[in-house]
């Protein structure tokens, strides 16, 4: 397993519903962690590289209602 981490800024705040969904998101087999910053409007994935990529993530984000804008570079 080869774990990364990705993160991604997103733009409209999360309504409930994607909240919830992003929870079905968690259960996808190779998702390890998803955490949120409401602050900056950015959440981390930390996701396993052998069996996901960066755009499978963030479609999956997508399609849960989370309104994805850009990958960020990881200082």
């Amino acid at each position: 397993m080869t774990s990364l981490d990705v993160v991604f800024r997103y733009g409209a705040r999360p309504t409930e519903g994607a909240m919830r969904a992003v929870d079905s998101v968690r259960e996808v087999y190779g998702i390890r962690r998803i955490q949120f910053n409401g602050k900056d409007r950015t959440m981390r994935v930390e996701f396993d590289a052998s069996r996901l990529n960066e755009n499978t993530v963030a479609g999956l984000l997508r399609r849960a209602g989370i309104d994805v804008l850009e990958k960020l570079a990881l200082a």
